[in-house]
């Protein structure tokens, strides 16, 4: 499988990347150590985790993801093969159960939750350590538009990143990146990294697929392209609406579904609906299953570092592997712009 550096980083990672947010919610210990093994027989040596997972979060699970993917890597050894991503959860008050109801971003919370991180994951080091999502006031998660009603005292990017450099030094991270970030947040980590002589990030992981682009024009050029931050896409699949599986069973089995109506909204918003109906009627006339378009879309981007993925069964996990060897025909990728063009960022 195609390899590609991260940023200025000496990491090198597969085009796809196995995300594992399932482990310990819709899938078993069994199930994630199955799927780690055939991710790794296909190629892939990218690993994404974070000490909050599985999704969606609770008291009695949290962790649960880090430790499965730990008992893997014991068993299986060859741990400098792999590139491990884990990250640490920014502040929300209904997460008082990990690191307390104080957690945050600051010197001590980033300490505790590497070091819980390399525990669970029983390795000494985590290649690539992310900030889950900012301390800061700001609109993600399906929410598009600033509130500064919503400001909130908050820990600075400076202590944050001051205390990343410091378990780089100590050879517990070896490269650092940001999630769910804003082009001003990636330009104030670069410039402080710079002027201060702090790691430099270098990933961003957002949400990227075929409802939500808004990547492409607020942080790519002018951020991304000119930092040298690699976008690390989220959700290529969009809670599974990209598969269409909803649209041909409303009650399929998924995330939609078991879990509560009002989780991710985003997703089934109206004008989301109509763009997959769109989205998988081109897919079926040119010969292919709507993952694998929205998929091998994805996997094609010039400016996507490493596509995350993520699967309850092995059939899940194949299709979306074998959709890296598809190559979308230009008229594909032409009318797919003329749907976006049409119905614009639904899912952002």
């Amino acid at each position: 499988m195609e390899r590609t550096r991260l940023g200025r980083s000496e990491l090198q990672v597969s085009k796809v990347c196995l995300g594992t947010m399932t482990f310990g919610e819709q899938n078993t210990e069994l199930d994630a150590h199955r799927q780690l093994d055939y991710a790794v027989e296909r190629g892939i040596n990218f690993i994404d985790t974070a000490e909050m997972y599985p999704v969606m979060g609770r008291a009695e699970t949290q962790g649960s993801t880090e430790r499965f993917i730990g008992s893997w890597l014991h068993r299986r050894g060859r741990r400098d093969d792999l590139v491990i991503a884990s990250k640490i959860a920014g502040p929300n008050a209904n997460m008082g159960w990990i690191r307390g109801p104080s957690h945050d971003l600051d010197a001590a919370n980033v300490r505790a939750a590497v070091e819980a991180s390399l525990q669970r994951l029983q390795i000494d080091y985590i290649d690539l350590y992310q900030i889950h999502w900012p301390s800061r006031n700001l609109p993600i998660f399906g929410a598009n538009s600033f509130n500064p009603k919503r400001e909130r005292s908050s820990v600075p990017i400076e202590e944050t990143l001051g205390a990343l450099g410091e378990l780089v030094k100590a050879g517990k991270i070896r490269a650092i990146g940001v999630s769910n970030e804003s082009s001003w947040g990636v330009c104030e980590y670069v410039k402080l990294a710079e002027t201060r002589g702090l790691p430099r990030i270098a990933t961003i992981q957002n949400l990227y697929n075929l409802t939500a682009r808004a990547f492409e024009t607020t942080l790519l050029d002018e951020t991304c392209f000119r930092t040298e931050v690699s976008l690390l896409a989220y959700s290529p699949l969009a809670f599974g609406q990209l598969t269409s599986k909803y649209l041909d069973d409303p009650k399929a089995h998924g995330r939609l579904t078991i879990f509560p109506p009002n989780w991710s909204p985003r997703y089934v918003r109206p004008e989301v609906l109509a763009a997959v109906a769109e989205y998988a009627a081109l897919a079926r006339a040119h010969g292919l299953s709507p993952a694998q378009m929205a998929l091998a879309w994805c996997y094609s981007r010039w400016f996507v570092g490493s596509t995350i993925i993520g699967a309850t069964t092995l059939a899940q996990l194949e299709e979306n592997i074998d959709a890296a060897e598809i190559m979308l025909p230009d008229e594909v990728v032409k009318a797919i712009d003329g749907i976006h063009a049409r119905i614009t960022n639904p899912g952002q």
